[in-house]
């Protein structure tokens, strides 16, 4: 198996913000996880590339108001 590489958000500040993600790419054809970077081995969210492009649609609409 072949470890994630973890990159984190733009959007995340600096040691103060307790909002931060981090992305990593997954195996080919197996999507994109996300998970809190203040919590690197807590839960992650596993997403098909077409479901995360999905989210970042709705999250753009959102906050374009």
């Amino acid at each position: 198996m072949t470890a994630v590489q973890w990159r984190k958000s733009s959007h995340s500040g600096g040691v103060n913000d307790t909002q931060c993600v981090e992305l990593g790419r997954l195996a080919p054809g197996a999507g994109i996880a996300v998970r809190d970077s203040k919590d690197p081995d807590g839960a992650r969210l596993t997403l098909t590339v077409a479901a995360f492009a999905g989210l970042i649609k709705q999250i753009k609409q959102h906050t374009s108001r």
